[in-house]
């Protein structure tokens, strides 16, 4: 795999102030930028910590309760202050943090219900149960589990926005026809070229050119999006790194599928 080598002194100044730094650095969490900075985050990666607690056991009425309730437990000050060198990670500081939570949970005989019926945020978890029972029945453990659906989240987010992106510029059904070429590397011939440029009256040299640009557009938005998760910008490489091994764990991927997958984050 590659190093840092995509990063530049612009991306780093980008990158100084994530949303996680910004929490860790607060005097106080609940101060409104830190809090919608949190909430953000809990928002984009609940899914994980609902896959966990189901693949631990939860029924999933119960795998609900205990996420919300531990986001109204995040989202206190104190919850900050008894977690300690995983902090610079958002995801490993989320996990240990549910572990923990979970157990405190368990010894009170009851899947957390400390929020009362409050949803500190809003989960559509009867698309997370749909989701879950699509997971394979395989031996993945549930941390396991949980990093792999926390890269695919990521991933999710990043080509939301891509596809945003493009959506604005008139070019929404270019980003359809190209997105494959961020997911399926033996997909690249110029066959698949030259179909998609008679589609979108191109030429097959053309549509080599975007896709290129796709993908160094989609390996820059994934730096950015892994960068606001991590206390220090220049972790993003190893972030990605584990992210890549933890999905391809639970896809039992190849030796070249990780070489694609490398090329495509630009590790």
């Amino acid at each position: 795999m590659r190093t840092g080598n995509s990063s530049s002194t612009e991306g780093k100044d980008l990158f100084r102030t994530t949303r996680w730094s910004l929490i860790l650095n607060s005097v106080d969490v609940q101060a409104p930028e830190s809090w919608a900075a949190l909430s953000e985050l809990c928002r984009l990666y609940w899914y994980p910590l609902y896959a966990f607690a189901r693949r631990s056991g939860y029924e999933p009425l119960d795998a609900e309760d205990l996420t919300q309730s531990f986001f109204l437990h995040l989202l206190e000050k104190e919850a900050f202050s008894r977690v300690g060198p995983e902090k610079g990670k958002f995801r490993a500081f989320l996990l240990a943090s549910f572990k923990n939570h979970m157990s405190v949970s368990w010894h009170k005989g009851r899947a957390a219900k400390r929020g009362g019926g409050c949803q500190v945020i809003s989960l559509d978890t009867e698309d997370a149960e749909h989701r879950y029972q699509l997971e394979p029945a395989d031996d993945l453990t549930p941390d396991r589990v949980f990093d792999a659906r926390w890269a695919t989240t990521l991933l999710s987010r990043v080509t939301a926005r891509l596809q945003g992106e493009y959506a604005r510029q008139g070019k929404g059904q270019t980003f359809e026809r190209l997105k494959v070429f961020l997911v399926q590397a033996d997909y690249e011939d110029m066959n698949s070229y030259r179909r998609i440029a008679d589609e979108l009256g191109l030429t097959a040299g053309g549509v080599k050119t975007l896709v290129f640009r796709l993908r160094k557009h989609f390996a820059a938005v994934l730096r950015e999006e892994v960068a606001q998760t991590l206390a220090n910008p220049a972790e993003v490489d190893s972030e990605l790194r584990a992210l890549c091994n933890a999905l391809l764990a639970s896809r039992g991927g190849s030796a070249e599928e990780e070489k694609d997958v490398a090329d495509n984050w630009s590790i």
